[in-house]
């Protein structure tokens, strides 16, 4: 399969380094490549430039603009950062017309000033706006009708999400939501090649509001935990 991931953080090698070990045809989309692979410094988490981490593990994966990416493939991976995720997607609207997209980002605002703060290691830990009444899942679903968006990925760190069995040998539970069965259906395929066993179907993408906020139950489990703990999260029926 054809598969586009957009983005080159942490999140987005994770996948790119799993897609291509499973033999699918991957490429990476970012908004400027040449800005992108001219980078020298870490990015904000820490992660070494992407031209480095391309030319030591994957330099034949090509790297172009999220348009071109998108253009020609089955299904696509959207590592944009939530806070922009609506408006590079919409800038895209028509190559990604009639394709499953995946989207695992959460609406994080970050360095909040707010009342009632909740410290953190790094600073003041982000808040998610929309939150309650909408989600990042539905802003890009309503800003892309004619794309397949699945909300998935979004309770796991994503180097989890592509090896389940690293946390408890696998055995714990992944969600998907989303408006059409079977872009639901071909991002759940694509979760058993990874590894999962346990996938749960939440319905419209509607439930993609319940997936962003765990964001914070996610964060305050993993400071219980020690901060860079990796663990998964099992729902017992």
């Amino acid at each position: 399969m054809k598969i586009a991931v957009l983005g080159t953080g942490g999140g987005a090698r994770s996948h790119i380094a799993k897609l291509a070990e499973l033999g699918h045809d991957v490429v990476v989309g970012t908004r400027d490549p040449q800005a992108t692979l001219a980078r020298t410094e870490p990015d904000m988490m820490q992660n070494p430039p992407y031209g480095q981490w391309l030319a030591e593990h994957h330099p034949d994966i090509p790297l172009v603009t999220f348009g071109e990416a998108a253009a020609d493939a089955d299904l696509v991976i959207s590592g944009i950062d939530g806070h922009n995720a609506v408006a590079a997607l919409t800038a895209i609207a028509e190559q990604l017309k009639g394709k499953v997209l995946v989207d695992y980002a959460c609406p994080f605002i970050y360095n909040p000033d707010i009342e009632h703060p909740w410290p953190t290691p790094w600073g003041v830990n982000p808040i998610l706006d929309p939150c309650d009444s909408d989600s990042l899942g539905e802003q890009i679903q309503r800003a892309l009708p004619a794309t397949k968006v699945v909300k998935a990925f979004v309770t796991q760190e994503q180097a989890t999400v592509v090896d389940p069995k690293a946390i408890g040998g696998g055995d714990h539970t992944m969600f998907v939501a989303g408006q059409d069965a079977d872009a639901k259906q071909a991002v759940t395929d694509l979760l058993k090649s990874y590894g999962w066993s346990d996938i749960l179907d939440l319905g419209d993408i509607v439930a993609a509001r319940g997936m962003e906020m765990y964001a914070h139950m996610h964060g305050a489990i993993g400071f219980a935990l020690g901060f860079g703990t990796h663990f998964g999260i099992k729902v017992v029926r």
